[in-house]
């Protein structure tokens, strides 16, 4: 473990010479490769350390965060164009990855702690430096205060644990029976990282503000941060989330289905992307907190998933913003005609972001209403309207993009570069490919 975080360090070093962001490119490739091989069999700790190691939970997100961040250098050649500042962007996105290898790689809670929340200072930077509007700064703000001042009372309640009953910060056997205040100040700063429908608004105006990269990192990696931590504080706090996590799981099932509705009636694609992750991220709490094995693993897949599909989706909304100048469903009409080639990939991105077969959103989605229906029958009424309603926004992004009327003010047609589908191809084939593996997905808790 600590010899990969050696190997970003090495790559902090050289990003500040000129022209060479495509060399940090194939070397963060063929480090996710070699850490392909790291995975952890047999479901135990593996590259254990003083305070780092990773077993099978951080060991897919740790390889997610290397892939999203190689892919995020690989959508952002516009600003090596411009090149102002790319040593200090390709210096964000190697920081911002240390930051969540060692946060999914953290053994004890303090750290933990210490890199979940250094991982937003880069994520500032990439939106307030690489931003489309003035109203960026804002967003900004925006997210640093709701992260910042929900995860307070999870530090508070760190130290109260070491210092009050001499507990261990070791995430390996930390055992507590929790009081109710313990309880909401554990876990608030997770259900807003993800986020939880009502502690939402931060999460569509970073991204609406955002870099394709920023959006990229956000809605791949940092919204996985919140799921993570849940399913690692929760060994700690069972014995009172029998009887509490009705509430949370209620939350996120009505106030998925009413994001669902907020999607169909969004006129910006990244907007109506954000709004997608919310749902999603909705359908991934309630599985959670049915504190049962489907939910478990369900929700362990889905982010996974979404995090592939959900990126590419922005990067699909980017490559159109860069042809035309706008993300308005009003202006990017006809889309099917002016980029024709792009089509084929906003139909297959567009069919796994609806849960459709063969990928891996599926699968996830599948365990999760296996979890939520066993936990209780009553969930079955609030998991029609939500799976129905979300293969209707994507439906709705699909074809009122792809179809109609080209708007005047575009060139006849447009093409892709080979980049654009690379790019496409290697966040689309991970998502299908994974699926014929579903086996490494069935946790060993």
């Amino acid at each position: 473990m600590l010899s990969f975080i050696f190997f970003f360090l090495g790559l902090i070093l050289i990003c500040f010479k000129k022209g060479v962001w495509w060399i940090i490119q194939s070397l963060l490739f063929i480090s996710s490769y070699m850490y392909l091989f790291n995975i952890p069999y047999y479901f135990c700790w593996s590259g254990l350390g003083y305070i780092f190691g990773y077993d099978y939970i951080s060991y897919g997100l740790i390889l997610l965060s290397i892939w999203i961040s190689i892919l995020m250098i690989m959508a952002s050649e516009s600003i090596y164009q411009v090149k102002y500042f790319t040593n200090f962007f390709l210096f964000l996105v190697i920081l911002l990855l240390m930051m969540l290898v060692c946060t999914f790689g953290s053994m004890n809670m303090f750290s933990f702690y210490l890199f979940f929340e250094s991982s937003l200072i880069p994520t500032l930077f990439l939106i307030m430096g690489w931003g489309y509007q003035p109203e960026r700064l804002q967003a900004g703000i925006y997210l640093l205060f709701y992260t910042l001042l929900a995860s307070m009372p999870l530090l508070v309640s760190i130290i109260y644990m070491y210092e009050v009953d001499n507990l261990s910060f070791s995430l390996l056997n930390i055992f507590y029976k929790m009081n109710m205040f313990m309880y909401i100040s554990m876990i608030l700063a997770f259900l807003v990282s993800m986020p939880l429908f009502m502690l939402h608004l931060w999460l569509p105006s970073a991204h609406v503000e955002a870099p394709v990269s920023g959006s990229m990192i956000l809605a791949g990696i940092l919204l996985k941060l919140g799921g993570y931590g849940l399913l690692r504080v929760y060994l700690i706090l069972l014995n009172i989330g029998v009887s509490m996590n009705y509430i949370w799981l209620s939350i996120s099932l009505i106030g998925g289905t009413l994001v669902s509705l907020i999607c169909m009636r969004q006129t910006d694609l990244k907007s109506l992307i954000a709004y997608s992750s919310v749902s999603h991220m909705g359908i991934v709490i309630g599985g959670m907190m049915t504190l049962l094995y489907w939910g478990y693993c369900g929700s362990y897949l889905l982010m996974i998933a979404h995090g592939l599909c959900s990126s590419g989706l922005f990067c699909l909304a980017n490559i159109t913003y860069e042809r035309l100048g706008s993300r308005s469903l009003l202006i990017n009409k006809g889309l099917m005609n002016f980029m024709p080639s792009m089509s084929l990939w906003w139909f297959l991105l567009s069919s796994c972001n609806m849960a459709a077969p063969p990928s891996m959103n599926l699968l996830g989605e599948i365990s999760l209403l296996n979890s939520m229906v066993s936990w209780s029958l009553m969930t079955m009424l609030i998991l029609i309207f939500l799976s129905f309603f979300s293969a209707v926004y994507t439906l709705y992004m699909f074809s009122y993009s792809q179809h109609g009327q080209l708007y005047s003010g575009m060139y006849s047609c447009s093409l892709g570069y080979t980049r654009e589908y690379n790019l496409l191809f290697l966040h689309w084939l991970p998502l299908n490919l994974l699926i014929l593996k579903g086996e490494l997905f069935v946790l060993w808790i």
